[in-house]
């Protein structure tokens, strides 16, 4: 008795796509079994829906963290789609009879290369035929997908491909010999199960002959020879729960330029290959061919000439009569896309392929995504995902070329309805959502501003693992918001510290959660009691003064925050002076926690200045706590216009004396000169003192301060600089002008080996 029948494919080949349909309508199978996973069959109502654009990808994943996940990408050429197609409108049975995904799920990651395998074998080399294409690309000169496009895709019989590729599956099953002892078990288990399906099949009535299994070209030799799994083996296959869900793909997944090991190089251009011999009709597959060639060179042409380069009429008719000598001598029927390349690189490229690499690269793997109906996907959370895409016209971003959004989060007064007025401010919240939950549908950019601000400027760009991380985030709710909530909520009760307690609260103040934000805020209270640390104290004043300077904006009540606020202000006051006794290592950040008070005070007048002055008095004026602190303190002072003129003098005179060490000497000034530069530069007695100062310290003590002064100095600008150069003129009696001119001028070769002379200090680190 004849059958079942097999036609062998490669999974993404445009020729296989047309040929099975051919073979489909010679021999009217009553069932169609196609290599997938056969708890999925559900599925193929889906699949089939008129308004499904290709690319699509079946998603199987498991529902507890962490998340495992496999992909069955199709593109409108894979075979295994015409074949589904055809049933379809043949009213013929279809299935998939490849192991269960959640049976996918549950088998064991490798642990690596088997110790009998060469140095190419690995999980994906007996599967996919890696080690055996490799082999194929020495032997015959050119790559396997060269190799494979003018061996296969130009058969051009229907016939003749299904023998063809069935007996290439065969022998390369031979060659491969069982490298990678992984792939060997698995290969043998699942051929095991989809023989068991066909043989249910055949049990269940239908006839062997009228059964067509659309497998990859590698398994025909086990389907043929093996034997089907028993009720026990089946049985005893591993499984974990898992749920499955439909998504969008893209060429640029579906190409092995993603890292996919059973892509093709160029999706679109096989797409274009697949539409050309879907119109050939009789004895005209070598017309559809050579119109295919012409359309290609036609299409990269149009792209070279978009990116502003010249291209005439006459390279593109020499480039395709090229490529067909090309063709010619390399003994295919039609130019493949190798032959494509080198007769544009000749006549259009001026014999440089990189010339014409971003045309061919544009028409190759075009930004192409699939689309599914609403409601199709199968997790809430994606149907929630599509509805926000639609409710704030983020539709168009939808696309995996990266475009800028920019969003105005002021109430618009020129519209009627709420939804209208804060629809960017809404949209905010959406983007931020999706960033909380690890979906990178869209990256916030630097605004370039300190704080919050009524505009908000994003990067957005789609890919595939997009939907991935959404339907990952499925695990922590039905909606973007549920699943932000929870996620947002566990990052709080596993909090240690009041700095990871205040992010959480400013991520869910962003996302526009309230709720949220009394539940971090509560974690933050409890957590401050008992914190010490100025510079976690000083952050998080920082960033709730943040919120309540621009909470209206995103209409958050910021009113609850304002004796919290007071808390921290006060706490960090009392521990600044302590905080000031440390090492010169950690003086910087704590000199930027100080200025993160000091500011705080600024921007909310109900905050204690005087408690605030009397603190930074005290740390100007102590000897036994870090002299760039102190220095720091005292240009708070003067910043603020609390320091007069007798203290400032009194201090500098006894910083800048004979009897403090050089190297604490210049910390002090490097604190003191981290703020205010203008306003440090205009008070002369300052440089004066420091001039005074400098002429004082011998050569030894002069290169120990000059480390810290060299620091000091190169964080001020060009005008700045010449503004001390001209009051360092009208110190030593000469013209300011010529002063600066001297002192600015560009480093001699022969102060460079002066410098380099102080070798006992480090400069590159200044």
């Amino acid at each position: 008795m004849q059958g079942p029948l097999y036609f062998g494919v490669r999974h993404l080949s445009p020729a296989a796509g047309v040929e099975v349909r051919s073979f489909l309508d010679e021999v009217k199978p009553e069932l169609v079994l196609v290599e997938g996973p056969s708890d999925l069959s559900y599925m193929i109502d889906s699949i089939c829906d008129p308004n499904v654009k290709f690319p699509i990808a079946i998603m199987a994943y498991t529902d507890c963290a962490p998340v495992r996940s496999i992909l069955y990408p199709f593109a409108e050429y894979s075979p295994e789609i015409q074949a589904i197609l055809w049933a379809r409108r043949n009213g013929a049975g279809v299935a998939f009879m490849d192991l269960p995904s959640s049976s996918f799920l549950a088998l064991p990651e490798p642990d690596g290369i088997d110790e009998d395998d060469d140095e190419d074998s690995g999980r994906q080399s007996a599967g996919t035929t890696e080690s055996v294409y490799r082999r194929l690309e020495v032997v015959t000169g050119e790559s396997h997908e060269g190799w494979w496009e003018r061996t296969f895709e130009q058969l051009g019989n229907t016939g003749t491909y299904r023998d063809a590729v069935n007996t290439f599956g065969k022998e390369m099953r031979k060659a491969e010999g069982g490298h990678g002892k992984f792939d060997a078990a698995e290969t043998v288990i699942r051929e095991a199960f989809m023989k068991r399906k066909i043989a249910d099949a055949i049990k269940n009535g239908t006839k062997p002959e009228k059964i067509v299994c659309v497998c990859g070209a590698f398994h025909v030799g086990g389907l043929e020879t093996n034997e089907p799994m028993s009720d026990g083996e089946i049985e005893d296959l591993p499984s974990v729960n898992s749920f499955a869900t439909l998504m969008p793909y893209s060429f640029f997944r579906l190409s092995s330029a993603s890292g996919y090991g059973a892509g093709n190089d160029s999706p679109s251009y096989y797409q274009m290959m697949f539409e050309s011999l879907s119109k050939k009709k009789g004895g005209s597959g070598e017309d559809a061919m050579n119109d295919f060639a012409t359309r290609y060179i036609v299409e990269c042409a149009k792209e070279h000439r978009a990116a502003g380069n010249i291209v005439s009429s006459a390279s593109l008719i020499e480039a395709s009569r090229l490529a067909r000598v090309l063709a010619s001598f390399r003994g295919s029927r039609y130019p493949n896309k190798d032959d494509l390349h080198d007769a544009m690189t000749a006549t259009i490229g001026h014999g440089e392929f990189s010339e014409i690499v971003h045309a061919t690269t544009k028409v190759e793997i075009r930004p192409v995504i699939g689309f599914l109906p609403q409601g199709m996907s199968k997790t809430a959370v994606q149907d929630d995902f599509n509805r926000q895409v639609e409710r704030f016209r983020l539709g168009k971003y939808k696309s995996e070329v990266s475009s800028i959004l920019e969003l105005d989060l002021r109430e618009k007064l020129s519209v009627q309805s709420e939804e209208a007025a804060f629809r960017d401010l809404y949209a905010s919240f959406f983007l931020n959502r999706l960033l909380a939950i690890g979906v990178h549908f869209a990256e916030m950019l630097d605004s370039g501003q300190s704080g919050m601000n009524w505009k908000e400027t994003w990067s957005v760009q789609w890919t595939p693992e997009v939907e991935i991380q959404i339907v990952e985030s499925s695990l922590f709710g039905d909606s973007v918001a549920s699943a932000c909530s929870r996620k947002l909520k566990e990052s709080a009760d596993e909090a240690s510290s009041i700095d990871e307690a205040t992010k959480v609260f400013r991520r869910a103040f962003m996302c526009g959660l309230p709720d949220l934000c009394r539940y971090a805020l509560r974690k933050v209270q409890a957590l401050s009691a008992g914190d010490n640390a100025f510079g976690q104290i000083a952050s998080t004043a920082e960033q709730l003064s943040l919120v309540v300077r621009y909470g209206d904006l995103r209409k958050f009540d910021t009113e609850q925050l304002r004796p919290m606020l007071e808390k921290l202000y006060l706490r960090s006051v009392l521990i600044m002076r302590e905080a000031c006794g440390c090492n010169d290592e950690n003086a910087r950040d704590v000199c930027d926690s100080m200025n993160a008070i000091h500011t705080l005070q600024l921007n909310h007048d109900y905050l204690d200045e005087p408690l605030l002055l009397g603190a930074l008095e005290e740390i100007a004026s102590k000897d036994d706590l870090n002299c760039r602190c102190s220095g720091f303190a005292m240009s708070i002072l003067l910043e603020r216009g609390k320091c007069d003129a007798g203290f400032l003098s009194a201090e500098i005179s006894r910083r800048l004396s004979k009897g403090t060490p050089p190297d604490l000497a210049a910390l002090w000034f490097e604190g003191l000169s981290a703020k205010n530069h203008f306003t440090l530069i205009a008070r002369l007695p300052i440089w004066e003192q420091l001039n005074d100062y400098i002429d004082a310290l011998d050569d030894e003590e002069f290169a120990r301060a000059l480390v810290v002064l060299r620091r000091t100095f190169s964080d001020f600008g060009q005008n700045e600089k010449c503004g001390i150069a001209e009051n360092l003129g009208q110190i030593w009696g000469v013209d300011g002008g010529q002063a600066a001119e001297v002192l600015t001028q560009t480093i001699t070769e022969s102060d460079k080996e002066k410098l380099g002379e102080l070798s006992g200090f480090d400069f590159d680190d200044i």
